[in-house]
């Protein structure tokens, strides 16, 4: 599968809120790194005009896109208003044309009385294991289960092996700038069954896996830094050392996927996993 290589974007001004700044390079660079996998889920799932799908940590609305256009009902959730209102830009437009009807995006769970039970619900944010041991995504699925009805299907991500994941080399950097801080936030490798372990923490019955090929390419080093800080993975780095500390390391440890065109690409599998509500 080829890499989704993004096309150079413009550094954003000095004025621009930080915030924003970082959610567009989200919406822009990086998000859609992960689209041959919400792709492989909505196929393998069969998402259509029956499904009720729950999107949490829906970022800027990337991955309800393809739900949306099989014909699906989506609910989005993320509490980042900056990264909400890119999704609703996403959409919405889309809502005016009829595609997109069904689509509605909230900063929180809607309550369960205001709507049908959902039969899908995707937590399509890679999980990464915590430093401090701290549960996050166990949290994220115990607000949202007695949203989802019996038998309904919930879909975790995670990395897949390092020695399969390119970019796993330089997450390391984040890891071991942040590790004075011993922070939750920093890059670990993630377990071979950590997310058999959040399903069963959650009540939930693990019913199938898969792996898919999803190359990070970049159309330059710059984009590909702004894409990686986009993830919020270097934070607890640049607040130990500095950012211009991690921008000049992420660089360095970048120049490996160097292509001569100047590109980035950095092959990787990320691993899903499909669990069922009792």
């Amino acid at each position: 599968m080829t890499a989704s290589l993004v096309r150079h974007r413009p550094p954003h001004a000095d004025t621009e809120n930080r915030q924003s700044a970082r959610a567009r390079d989200w919406a822009e660079i990086q998000e859609r790194m992960l689209v041959p996998l919400h792709e492989a889920v909505h196929e393998r799932l069969d998402v259509g005009p029956a499904s009720r799908l729950l999107g949490l940590r829906c970022g800027s609305g990337l991955a309800l896109l393809p739900a949306v256009a099989r014909g699906a009902a989506v609910t989005g959730v993320d509490s980042c208003p900056e990264l909400l209102a890119l999704a609703r830009e996403r959409l919405l437009p889309a809502d005016r044309d009829g595609g997109g009807a069904r689509a509605q995006l909230w900063a929180r769970l809607p309550r369960a009385t205001e709507r049908a039970p959902f039969t899908l619900v995707t937590l399509f944010e890679p999980l990464r294991r915590p430093a401090d041991g701290s549960e996050e995504p166990g949290r994220l699925l115990a607000g949202a289960l007695p949203l989802a009805a019996r038998g309904a299907a919930v879909v975790l991500v995670g990395w897949g092996p390092p020695e399969r994941c390119a970019t796993s080399s330089v997450l390391r950097v984040a890891a071991k700038l942040a590790d004075p801080l011993r922070r939750a936030d920093g890059w670990r490798p993630a377990g071979r069954d950590d997310l058999e372990e959040t399903a069963r923490r959650a009540g939930l019955r693990p019913d199938g896996s898969g792996r898919v090929s999803c190359p990070f390419g970049y159309a330059d080093p710059d984009s590909a830094v702004r894409g990686l800080l986009a993830t919020g993975l270097f934070d607890a780095a640049a607040r130990a050392t500095g950012a211009e500390q991690v921008d000049k390391e992420l660089a360095e440890a970048l120049h490996t996927y160097r292509r001569p065109d100047g590109t980035v690409r950095m092959p990787n599998v990320f691993r899903y996993l499909i669990a069922r509500v009792p």
